[in-house]
């Protein structure tokens, strides 16, 4: 079955954001493909916080997931809407929340991002994404043309024990949505992507944001697929635009065959100290 990415440049303006969505539903719909893939943030990029916090509402009110929603029902297509920034979290934080949403604009899903980017850089530089968002609390697979497809946002790719819950939980496609920055992405992306694929002999499907963006950072792109081998099926390097690759569920069963690493999980036992 066919697949497509949407590799972005979202920036600060969320009807604009919107439009770039709902011209490539439209498009991946036209091109025959069964679900399309989007990446973390698509509907609001922004890193001034008081800026961006002025386009943040709740999940009911916000206009670039109806706009999507209506664009799948009108277009006949099932979206992985990789995450917007919403209100919502009891705390009063905002939430990283990703929708997947099928061919007649019903959510099937939702999933909060559970690993949070805080850092301090030996530059001085201090990130804490906590302050303005709240982790999620469980993680989510749903059933979907290409497979059941399990959850993730970004940071969550470096813990790999969501996954292995995601695989047993029956996944055998993973959606990693992200915005890498350009050091990162050129260091970990491909190999964590493709690691993610053979732990389990998933596919996984990377939709990412790419270029230089309005608020002044800057994404690596290489939205990526990948087959449960390991091999790379599709790389989009650094351009935005529309990507398209044929996914084959029945290679997963194949793969599992030659390699079983998911049927040989065994529980770990404590650790002794030492």
């Amino acid at each position: 079955m066919k697949a497509a990415i949407l590799q972005m440049t979202s920036g600060i303006d969320p009807l604009a954001n919107a439009r770039v969505l709902s011209d490539g539903i439209a498009a991946a719909a036209g091109e025959g493909a069964a679900m399309l893939f989007t990446p973390e943030m698509s509907g609001l990029l922004d890193r001034d916080r008081r800026r961006g916090a002025a386009n943040i509402v709740a999940e009911d009110r916000d206009s670039v997931l109806a706009s999507v929603r209506d664009a799948a029902a009108r277009h006949g297509i099932w979206v992985h809407l990789g995450s917007l920034a919403l209100r919502g979290a009891a705390d009063g934080r905002f939430v990283n929340r990703g929708f997947v949403i099928d061919n007649a604009g019903e959510v099937r899903a939702r999933y909060d991002k559970l690993h949070l980017f805080d850092v301090d850089l030996p530059s001085g530089k201090r990130w804490r994404e906590s302050d303005a968002y709240a982790p999620g609390t469980g993680a989510a697979t749903v059933a979907t043309p290409l497979g059941v497809l399990g959850l993730s946002i970004c940071y969550d790719l470096r813990f790999p024990d969501l996954f292995a819950r995601l695989t047993d939980a029956g996944a055998t496609l993973l959606s990693v949505p992200a915005a890498f920055t350009r050091p990162t992405g050129a260091a970990h992306w491909h190999v964590l992507l493709r690691a993610r694929a053979i732990e389990a002999g998933v596919h996984v499907i990377a939709a990412a944001q790419t270029g230089e963006h309005e608020d002044g950072r800057a994404t690596y792109g290489h939205s990526l697929a990948v087959d449960p081998w390991g091999d790379v099926l599709l790389d989009m390097g650094k351009n935005a635009g529309l990507g398209l690759v044929e996914i084959d569920p029945a290679r997963v069963a194949e793969v599992r065959s030659r390699v079983p690493a998911i049927d040989h999980r065994r529980a770990i036992p404590e650790v002794a100290p030492a």
